[in-house]
């Protein structure tokens, strides 16, 4: 009598939900989507809320601008995005543009 294979399931793998082992992205995004996601962190990252008086606090430090876009840019990447590889850029250029962000005066001044 042949003996039958089992049918137990393969967990390797199952740290690696958006990567196969080729390489290969498992999760297909369109060019359009990731592009638009990439406009709106660069639109976040911009948006500084300032201050016309800052003020002083302890007669050290002086808050003068806040980075409200790039706040809430942060909170929905992290709750939105699925792959790890695509928040890493995404944080990457919302760090670079709230930098260039703040030298620029671009933002909301109350």
């Amino acid at each position: 009598m042949a003996k039958q294979k089992s049918n137990k399931h393969r967990t390797y793998a199952r740290n690696r939900p958006v990567v196969s082992r080729k390489g290969l992205e498992n999760v297909f995004e369109p060019d359009g989507v990731y592009l638009f996601k990439l406009v709106a962190v660069t639109l976040a990252g911009l948006m500084w809320l300032r201050i016309a008086d800052p003020f002083v606090v302890a007669n050290v430090i002086t808050f003068g601008a806040f980075p409200v876009g790039g706040l809430i840019a942060l909170l929905m990447i992290a709750w939105l995005e699925k792959a790890q590889f695509n928040r890493k850029i995404l944080y990457a250029v919302l760090t670079v543009v709230t930098i260039i962000g703040f030298f620029l005066d671009a933002g909301i001044v109350l």
